[in-house]
C-alpha cells in the first residue's frame, strides 16, 4: 500500500528520537527509543492523513528518499486502503458514483469505504473493487 519516508534522528539534548515527514509539512512526533519513534510515527502519519483527507486537501504523493536516518512508515491499514482506493479510482477517471454503480452498492456505502475514518470493507467487496478497477489489492 502507501508509505511515506520519515526522518528519525536522535536528539541527545532531549534524549529522544525526533521524527519528521519531509513530504508532510507539520507532521512531527518523537519517541524515547527508535522503536517507540516508529510506533509514534505510524500514529502521527495516520492522524495527519485522516485530517487532510477530511478537509478535502489533496494527499501528497510520497517521495523516494534514502539515507541512514530515513525509514518508510505506513499508516494504519484502513487509512492506507482508503487512500489507495481514492487515488486508484481518480487515476482511472471514475467518480465515486460510477464505482458504486459498478459494484452494485449504494453511493453512500462506497463513500464510507473511501473514507479513512470509516473504511471497513468486507473481503467480498474488496474482491469486487479489484475487478472493477482492474488492480490487485490483496496478495496471498
Amino acid at each position: 500500500m502507501i508509505s511515506y519516508p520519515a526522518r528519525i534522528e536522535y536528539k541527545p539534548e532531549d534524549k529522544s528520537f525526533f521524527v519528521d515527514f519531509p513530504d508532510l509539512p507539520g507532521c512531527y512526533t518523537y519517541g524515547e527509543s527508535l522503536d517507540d519513534a516508529k510506533i509514534m510515527a505510524k500514529e502521527a502519519l495516520t492522524g495527519y492523513l485522516e485530517s487532510i483527507d477530511s478537509r478535502k486537501i489533496k494527499i501528497p504523493e510520497p517521495s523516494v528518499l534514502s539515507g541512514v536516518n530515513i525509514y518508510y512508515i505506513q499508516p494504519e491499514k484502513n487509512v492506507s486502503f482508503a487512500i489507495w482506493l481514492k487515488k486508484t479510482r481518480e487515476t482511472a477517471g471514475l467518480t465515486q458514483k460510477q464505482v458504486a454503480e459498478k459494484l452494485d452498492i449504494k453511493y453512500q456505502v462506497f463513500q464510507k469505504i473511501e473514507n479513512p475514518e470509516k473504511s471497513n470493507p468486507t473481503l467480498k467487496t474488496i474482491l469486487k473493487i479489484e475487478k472493477v478497477l482492474g488492480k490487485q489489492i490483496l496478495q496471498f
